[in-house]
Parts: structure tokens; C-alpha cells; sequence
């Protein structure tokens, strides 16, 4: 949880104007962009009860309905009381809130890692608008967003060209996947992992996650690394070594 706020406010703030707040039990870090990974509120309370629970849910969906831009609520269950836990998709449900989807915080130690070689792929350093938006439309693509959603998160970004190690794998020249490291205290923060939806199933998106994990490593001396995976992403990353530490849930407002 303190991971995804401390970078979240480096990716908020590298957005432009955005709602970044601490609040008592709550984190906000809003861009109020079009691309909705950007718009997040989480819970720090550790032990939550239920009264608490019904506090901080009815708080953020205050927030969540001031603001013009959808975003979501990330809950990491192990912060919960246990008791509470099992109440929370029916507290969830009377201050209007649907489960989005449900992930995982995932987390490795990589003290020994050699640079990636896959025949398929050739890997280039993202450092232009052009290479940028290409990263943006792949992530748009492979999440199933509009394109314009992606380049409104990462168009005319200075950190995800210069302030981070991020990579796009070609195929016979062709951006085909993406993956990006950022240093985040003390350890490496993986993020926007994406596969061109033609190119899935042949082990590219773990390629450029080794090559952005490499290069990041090489550069920093971190050995330890940090993601939040899908469902679907996380038996690629626990084959690269990450192991899941935790289980989240992503709320968004009711239609």
C-alpha cells in the first residue's frame, strides 16, 4: 500500500494538476485523467473494523463523485480485520460501489539476474513522444481502453522517458510489448506491463519485463521489485520469480 502511494504521487504529480492528499486512513491520488489508472484512492488503516470500513468506503465514494474522470478504489484485503473482510462486498455494495476486478500485490528478490534473450524480440529504451505513445497505444490495446485514454496518462510525460527504465519489445521492428521500472524508495516498482493482443502467448511480455527489470537493476544496485498483477499477469511474473504478498480489490462507482 505505501508503495503504490509513494508512486502513484510521482505519477500524479508528473501528470499535471491532481488531487494528492493524506488524509486520516486514506490516501488520495487522483489525475483526473482519461486513462483511469491514474485516478486511485486507498485505505491505510491497518486492523479495519467494520464501522471504519463503512466510514472510509462512504468517504471515498464521496470523493470519487466529485471528481469528472472515473477512477477506482484500491482495497488491500490484508489490511482489514478478518472479521470485517467477508462484510465487504456488501458494504461495498450500499454506498454504490461495484467490484472491478480483484489483484494481487506481488513482490521478488532478484540478486541474480542476467539480461534477456528471446529470438522474437529486440528491446529499445523508451525516450521520445513518438516511442511514448507507441507504450500508451499498447497499454490502451491491451486493457481494452480507447487509445486516447493511455496518451491522456503518459502524452508529454518527462519520468516515463527519462526518470524511468522503460521498454518496448519489437518484433521485426514492430512494438509488439511493454514494460517499465521505476525506483520507488527503496526498491523497483513494475508497472504497464502490455502485450499487443495479436502477439499474446509468446512469452514477450516476460521478456521486456526482464529487460525493464535488468536495466533497472543494473542501474540502481535494487535487487527488490514490486508489481500489483491481474489475475491473468500473475502467473508470468511468479515464473520470473515474484510471489504474491497480498490480495486486492478494485471498486469503481455503480453505473
Amino acid at each position: 500500500m505505501e508503495q503504490l502511494t509513494d508512486t502513484w504521487r510521482a505519477f500524479v504529480t508528473d501528470h499535471g494538476p491532481g488531487d494528492v492528499r493524506d488524509l486520516p486512513g486514506m490516501a488520495i491520488r487522483w489525475a483526473d485523467s482519461k486513462f483511469p489508472f491514474w485516478n486511485c484512492t486507498t485505505f491505510s488503516d491497518q486492523g479495519a473494523d467494520d464501522r471504519l470500513l463503512d466510514e472510509r468506503l462512504a468517504q471515498a465514494v464521496a470523493c470519487m463523485r466529485q471528481k469528472s474522470q472515473p477512477g477506482l478504489i484500491w482495497l488491500f484485503e490484508d489490511l482489514l480485520d478478518p472479521s470485517c473482510r467477508a462484510r465487504l462486498p456488501a458494504a461495498a455494495d450500499r454506498v454504490g460501489l461495484a467490484l472491478s476486478f480483484t489483484g494481487f500485490g506481488m513482490s521478488g528478490d532478484f540478486s541474480s539476474i542476467s539480461e534477456p534473450e528471446h529470438s522474437g524480440l529486440s528491446f529499445v529504451r523508451v525516450t521520445s513522444d513518438e516511442e511514448l505513445l507507441t507504450y500508451a497505444d499498447l497499454n490502451s490495446r491491451a486493457y481494452g481502453m480507447p487509445l486516447e485514454a493511455g496518451r491522456d496518462g503518459l502524452s508529454g510525460s518527462e519520468l516515463w522517458k527519462s526518470g524511468m527504465y522503460t521498454y518496448l519489445g519489437l518484433e521485426d521492428g514492430v512494438p509488439v510489448s511493454a514494460a517499465a521500472m521505476v525506483q520507488t524508495n527503496d526498491c523497483l516498482f513494475l508497472e504497464l506491463v502490455a502485450t499487443a493482443p495479436e502477439a499474446q502467448r509468446r512469452g514477450f511480455a516476460e521478456a521486456t519485463v526482464r529487460k525493464a527489470l535488468f536495466e533497472g537493476a543494473k542501474a540502481t544496485g535494487l535487487t527488490r521489485s514490486v508489481l500489483h498483477a491481474t489475475p491473468a499477469g500473475a502467473p508470468v511474473y511468479e515464473h520470473i520469480g515474484y510471489r504474491k504478498v497480498s490480495t486486492i480489490r478494485f471498486y469503481g462507482l455503480r453505473a
